[in-house]
């Protein structure tokens, strides 16, 4: 029996692995901010004794730590023909001009140039991030903002995968 050989494949397959994997997370400061938070909460049972101490810090070490992980574990991929920027996922044949935002832009395109129908990935320990128009007639959004650290990163992996 001899090896075939391999079919081209008539229609293109989007690529199941990601062109652009990001993940927002909080920075080292806010888990410093969690640590002296945990700390306080023991400081404020310290005089009811030991056990309350340990039970006022572990409690709030877990609160505090578990508010910072869920506000940075957001993440803005390219996968599969998508945008998925947290829980939104956009067909990458909708969306149409994408726009690298430093750090100057992305400021005014948080506040006083925002449009409210606009789906915005913020956060603001990102100072850069990229603006991406939605084509789609049937989509009320305008655009997508979407805070990065590699904007230039991610314009490319939007390009590479409309292309």
């Amino acid at each position: 029996m001899q090896p075939s050989a391999p079919s081209p494949d008539p229609s293109p397959v989007p690529s199941a692995a990601p062109q652009f994997d990001e993940r927002l997370t909080a920075p080292r400061s806010w888990w410093v901010i969690t640590g002296l938070l945990a700390l306080s909460g023991g400081l404020i049972m310290f005089p009811l004794g030991t056990v309350p101490m340990l039970g006022g810090l572990v409690v709030a070490a877990v609160l505090a730590g578990a508010a910072v992980s869920s506000y940075g574990s957001a993440r803005v991929r390219v996968v599969a023909g998508s945008l998925v920027a947290g829980d939104a996922r956009i067909p990458v044949s909708a969306l149409g001009a994408v726009e690298v935002l430093d750090a100057e832009e992305a400021r005014a395109w948080r506040t006083h140039k925002a449009d409210p129908r606009a789906f915005m990935l913020m956060r603001s320990y990102v100072p850069r991030a990229v603006r991406v128009v939605v084509t789609d007639p049937a989509d009320p959004t305008p655009y997508v903002y979407l805070s990065s650290r590699e904007p230039e990163a991610l314009a490319a992996a939007l390009e590479a995968e409309r292309a």
